[in-house]
């Protein structure tokens, strides 16, 4: 097993997640994007504000790799595929969640959907 890059992870949730998702993720420290005072910012300057702060974001926004220059960024994300945003929907995906922080490295895209 590979050594964790960062422990705890400072992650950021998308304003796309309840904010109940976030006490799921007990062993890193979790903001959101509202929390922030962040909501309706334009995903590039969304993810420039993010890179400065944190190391992970976390979305269920499936075309932001597609859109966003996420390699070049000095955070990873995490892009999670649920049939909602509501928390029976995103709570069987928690452990996968976990297991792609503790594996994800700056710039890179991990994809989280229930197999």
């Amino acid at each position: 097993m590979r050594a964790k890059l960062w422990y705890p992870m400072r992650v950021l949730l998308d304003e796309n997640l309840p904010v109940d998702f976030a006490a799921t993720l007990t062993t890193h420290e979790v903001e959101t994007v509202a929390g922030m005072g962040w909501a309706g910012i334009n995903n590039g300057e969304l993810l420039r504000r993010a890179a400065e702060s944190f190391d992970a974001f976390i979305t269920m926004d499936s075309n932001l790799e597609y859109q966003q220059p996420v390699a070049q960024l000095a955070l990873g994300v995490i892009v999670i595929s649920a049939l909602s945003n509501r928390m029976q929907s995103l709570t069987p995906l928690i452990p996968s969640v976990i297991t792609a922080l503790d594996s994800l490295r700056p710039g890179e895209v991990l994809q989280v959907s229930r197999a």
